[in-house]
């Protein structure tokens, strides 16, 4: 069995001069300009190309002219020697087909929860959310696809009781697992706080009462009727996972 490879401190990595890269958190981060699909779609060939030949995979998004890369090894949890290597020569593939680097455009969004403890509501949000535990940091939960923004849990003994939230987070879902998701979240600790708008909208809360909701869009569309769930689409106290009615009247979040 061979040892992890070592991880590149920030400093390491100034200090490499990609020019046309940034680290950001555990991964180096890049994005091309090109002037139309076809150029971004040899580029996305190039790196894929190289990957393989590598075998080591960046992260890669094509849109209509742009290309965005995020670079790290995963087995090491972080940026090393190879991402390096393949980050340079996705720098040369993008100066070959006439992309334009863009750093000033990068960034990543996290969102923080202020909480005495993750302990009590780190399950719930890992269910409602489809997040798992970050490996390499006990208070973060991380979407296991790499895509949605990390959710980590900042100490803070004076964040219990009742609070008026100013913002939740809203988890828009394909409509046949929406049930399915709010049950999980009920069994990992959660309260339903309103079905009154389900299969559109569920109101859950968090152990500390914190809010969110599962959305769909169902119910959206006047002219579309929906046979998900039950004829409400509601979840029954019967289904199996603890109470889920009683609270339809109280503190509503409304959900989009």
């Amino acid at each position: 069995m061979t040892d992890a490879p070592t991880t590149l401190s920030e400093n390491d990595i100034e200090q490499a001069e990609l020019a046309d890269w940034r680290i950001l958190f555990t991964a180096l981060h890049a994005r091309f300009r090109t002037e139309d699909f076809a150029t971004a779609l040899k580029l996305v060939d190039k790196i894929g190309k190289a990957a393989e030949k590598a075998d080591h995979h960046p992260e890669v998004d094509l849109s209509y002219g742009r290309v965005d890369v995020r670079l790290s090894s995963h087995d090491a949890g972080g940026v090393t020697d190879r991402d390096v290597d393949l980050a340079r020569q996705i720098s040369g593939f993008a100066e070959d087909v006439g992309a334009d680097p863009a750093p000033a455009e990068l960034s990543v969004v996290e969102v923080a929860l202020d909480t005495p403890t993750y302990d009590d509501v780190k399950p719930f949000w890992a269910a409602v959310l489809g997040y798992e535990t970050s490996k390499a940091h006990a208070e973060e939960l991380n979407d296991p696809h790499g895509t949605r923004p990390t959710l980590w849990f900042q100490k803070a003994g004076e964040a219990t009781g009742e609070v008026q939230q100013r913002f939740h987070l809203d988890v828009r879902v394909p409509p046949e697992v929406a049930e399915g998701r709010v049950r999980a979240a009920l069994e990992a600790g959660g309260t339903l706080v309103s079905d009154t708008r389900a299969p559109t909208v569920w109101v859950l809360a968090d152990a500390h009462g914190n809010k969110a909701c599962i959305t769909t869009w169902l119910g959206r569309d006047p002219n579309h009727s929906s046979e998900e769930g039950d004829a409400a689409g509601r979840i029954r106290a019967d289904d199996g996972g603890g109470e889920r009615e009683g609270k339809a009247d109280q503190d509503t979040v409304g959900g989009e």
